[in-house]
């Protein structure tokens, strides 16, 4: 966090000069390690080994927060009886199809659910993995759920966790992670002792803990630790995800993913959901909690996408709506580009030739595509791949041969256009333009938008069936200056949304309709433009310590989401120290120093009525957790995840050792893409490839370099890739501190400087040393500092969920010297695939 995320860090550090303890658990030691009370290394991917062992100190020693986990987590709650558990069944949990890698999840159910073998199972979600999937379904949609307030049924969650984690121990810690064991039990008993009444503490994750083949299911086990602690929904709790960039959130809010709409609806599915409006919301909604009002959010989406045009008659324009047909993640996109399956491709602020896993599939793949257009700054590896790449170098691409038309637009930087940032605390902020972009150089908006208005003035004189939604899609947003920029105000004005007579805009989300009198971009983000000259993005006069009045954060500008949490199910605080929200017996409403994640009238002795009641009031008064319709924290998820319902400890893809508590050696569901053009190593103590790999980023240079290896300055504190090893590595290989080294994998092989350093640590592994690589992935073959590209090394996979690469954890050779032609792959490698 101090080298990628600086500015946030300084937060911990003042935290930490009040008196917090800061524990950093990396591979690597870095500035953050430093400036930490406890460092723990561990090897990297055995992530959910060592939180699993938390989570079995935390049970084991009775220090979870018992009040807490009793009313507002499923702890109680009591699972079916044939429910098998991974350790039942060696790694694997009930309902494995291996035919068809993938999980029947009918027996992770509640017990009270219906069953698939008495005809009343309504379905698990055939759609594949992707944002926003864990409401509709099985279980959300089951409310008479039977409990065990005392948690001593062996079928209820809180037994069954026990179960899972029992053999999560400090010695599988110290003997698979390499963590030594006193170290393991100082951080056990320094975070679990931030609990109770009186104390919190939080977890700030990033791409280490994502870009890994069963990287949902590390957060999940960190969410799990959070909630057996009582650290969500309370002041300096909960887990935080620092970003790579300034609006990864707002992406995924407002949204550049394949299968959701904004606010997280799902993108229909074809076959499975998309028949008419009716069945996708029956699909949906859920009765009780947030999702009650699913109708409303999507009605009001399909009003601010198609207008006028969307009526009840023809289902508010549903059908005009696209389907998911296949895998459209980033990763199936270039399978199918590089199985001649695409003919064109926008490439927008990214740099996939560099900064994407397996990099020569990636740019032999645009030699397939009769367009590409890329636009950016300056001119990427992306945009000169017929030109200049390490194929053409070699000559396995030929700039004669590659009949792909390229496109290269200059773009604006952020200084030069104006718009909304989302950050990781789900907080809007606007920013103004500072300059106007040089040249001819534009913003995403100015281009998105003349685009669309020059497909829709060829689309109306063309009125065949498939230029229907497109006649129908609304864009009439006003344009200022020379350039004829479009309004951002007015994208915002929609986001918000409106009401359709008037145009009047929408306070908050209560106010969203299922009738089509309501127009709403981003359910979410209503409030954020709640009259027609307020932007609360834009507003910079903070009045409190969490920072009301400056921006916006959704839903409703609460700072802390379930908040409701931070209160007694009596509606008191938990302790004066750490009050947020409260009930306010003499107003009759939920008051505190946050805006209440909750319905301000509720009272906490409300009942809950989870029989027939319906939106958040079915919750009853003590149910913090309003996106679950059960309204409480989720240890056990019965449904929406497609690789089990407890995480569970797999080894990376490839990896040095054998899993040391299952058979099975992988996540199951994890998608490993394997081909001649991405090939792998053995799963396990592959001897070609002893050591383990990780990567990772620098303060000086940002992701895939187009924005930092072209300016001077960072160039020069920056000039060249390297790659870490320990001395000890060093001295058993032959390498020399600054000379060169070459790093090869399955996939390619690149040369690195050798930078020798004990930040990065060999581990006692089973038993005998392993040693760690690191390597950052900035460079590539254009700009003022230059270098292989890392992630040539890395593998096409996809984690189950999320569809994301395992990039952190891999194995890999290093030899000294310089090898090879860049991003080659060793002939060894190639002869191992066939």
């Amino acid at each position: 966090m101090a080298e990628n995320h600086p500015v946030g860090f300084q937060w911990v550090i003042e935290a930490r000069e009040r008196g917090a303890k800061i524990i950093h658990v990396d591979p690597r030691f870095t500035r953050t390690s430093a400036m930490a009370d406890i460092w723990v290394p561990l090897r990297a991917g055995s992530d959910i080994l060592f939180l699993g062992a938390l989570v079995n100190y935390v049970l084991t020693n009775n220090k979870e927060f018992r009040e807490y986990v009793v009313r507002y987590t499923n702890a109680p709650t009591i699972l079916r009886d044939d429910f098998k558990d991974t350790e039942d069944l060696d790694g694997l949990f009930s309902g494995w199809d291996a035919e068809g890698k993938k999980y029947d999840p009918g027996t992770w159910l509640y017990r009270s659910a219906p069953r698939k073998d008495a005809g009343e199972f309504p379905g698990h979600a055939e759609a594949g993995g992707g944002h926003g999937k864990d409401r509709g379904g099985e279980a959300q949609e089951i409310t008479n759920f039977d409990w065990d307030f005392s948690m001593e049924d062996p079928q209820c969650v809180f037994q069954v966790l026990k179960r899972h984690f029992s053999r999560y121990t400090p010695e599988m810690v110290e003997r698979y992670c390499g963590v030594p064991k006193d170290v393991f039990l100082k951080t056990a008993e320094t975070f679990s002792s931030a609990s109770g009444p009186e104390k919190t503490a939080a977890i700030c994750y990033a791409v280490g803990w994502t870009q890994h083949s069963k990287g949902v299911q590390i957060i999940r086990t960190a969410a799990i630790l959070q909630l057996l602690l009582g650290n969500i929904g309370r002041p300096g709790g909960g887990i935080l995800a620092l970003r790579g960039h300034a609006s990864i959130q707002g992406s995924t809010d407002v949204s550049t993913l394949y299968d959701i709409f904004p606010g997280y609806l799902p993108v229909p599915f074809f076959g499975a959901d998309s028949g008419t409006l009716k069945d996708y919301i029956k699909k949906h909604r859920v009765r009780i909690g947030l999702w009650s009002n699913f109708d409303s959010y999507i009605i009001s989406l399909l009003k601010a996408y198609y207008g006028d045009a969307a009526t009840k008659d023809n289902d508010f324009g549903f059908n005009w709506l696209p389907r998911v047909t296949g895998d459209h993640s980033h990763y199936g996109y270039w399978l199918d580009m590089q199985d001649g399956k695409m003919d064109g491709l926008f490439v927008m602020g990214q740099n996939p030739a560099v900064g994407a896993a397996n990099g020569r599939l990636e740019r032999t793949a645009l030699s397939k595509l009769k367009w590409l257009v890329v636009r950016d700054m300056v001119e990427t590896e992306t945009a000169s791949f017929w030109l200049d790449s390490p194929e053409v170098t070699r000559g396995e691409l030929s700039p004669e041969k590659i009949a792909t038309e390229v496109f290269l637009f200059p773009a604006a930087g952020t200084a030069e256009k104006s718009g909304t940032f989302t950050n990781t605390q789900r907080l809007l902020q606007y920013r103004n333009k500072a300059v106007e972009a040089p040249g001819y150089s534009r913003n995403e908006t100015w281009f998105m938008y003349h685009l669309g208005r020059r497909l829709k003035e060829r689309a109306k004189n063309d009125q065949r069936p498939r230029n229907v939604a497109l006649n129908a899609l609304t864009w009439d947003y006003p344009v200022e200056g020379e350039n004829r920029e479009p309004s951002v105000e007015a994208v915002l004005k929609e986001i918000n949304g409106w009401t359709v007579s008037d145009r009047k805009q929408l306070p908050n989300i209560q106010n969203l309709k299922n009738d089509g009198s309501t127009a709403c971009g981003a359910w979410i983000y209503c409030g954020v433009f709640p009259e027609a000259n307020r932007n609360r993005a834009n507003e910079r006069a903070p009045k409190d310590l969490l920072g009301h009045g400056w921006g916006f954060s959704w839903p409703n500008d609460c700072r802390i989401i379930y908040n409701r949490a931070s209160a007694r199910p009596d509606g008191t605080p938990w302790s004066e120290r750490k009050k947020l929200v409260w009930w306010d017996k003499e107003k009759k409403e939920w008051t505190g120093l946050d805006n209440p994640d909750y319905k301000k009238d509720l009272a906490p002795d409300t009942p809950d009525d989870l029989d027939s009641g319906v939106g958040i009031t079915g919750l009853g008064g003590a149910r913090p957790f309003t996106l679950h319709s059960d309204g409480v924290g989720w240890l056990y998820v019965a449904s929406g995840l497609k690789d089990g319902p407890l995480p569970t400890h797999y080894e990376p893809l490839e990896s040095v050792v054998k899993n040391p508590l299952y058979a099975q050696q992988n996540d199951p569901a994890a998608q490993k893409k394997e081909r001649p053009d991405n090939p792998y190593a053995k799963s396990f103590g592959d001897p070609r490839y002893p050591y383990v790999l990780t990567t990772y980023r620098l303060t000086e240079q940002h992701t895939a370099g187009g924005m930092t290896r072209t300016l001077s300055h960072l160039a020069e504190l920056q000039p060249e890739l390297f790659v870490e090893v320990s001395p000890e590595l060093a001295e058993e290989i032959g390498l020399e501190h600054g000379g060169w080294a070459t790093i090869s994998t399955p996939r390619a092989s690149v040369n690195a400087r050798v930078l020798t350093t004990r930040r990065m640590r060999p581990m006692w592994i089973e038993g005998r040393r392993i040693h760690q690589d690191g390597l950052p992935y900035h460079w590539g073959y254009k700009g003022m500092a230059t270098g292989d590209i890392v992630n040539d090394l890395i593998g096409i996979n996809e984690e189950p969920n999320v569809r994301i690469m395992e990039s952190k954890a891999l194995v890999c050779n290093v030899e000294p010297g310089k090898n090879g032609h860049r991003g080659e792959r060793r002939d060894e490698n190639i002869a191992a695939v066939s």
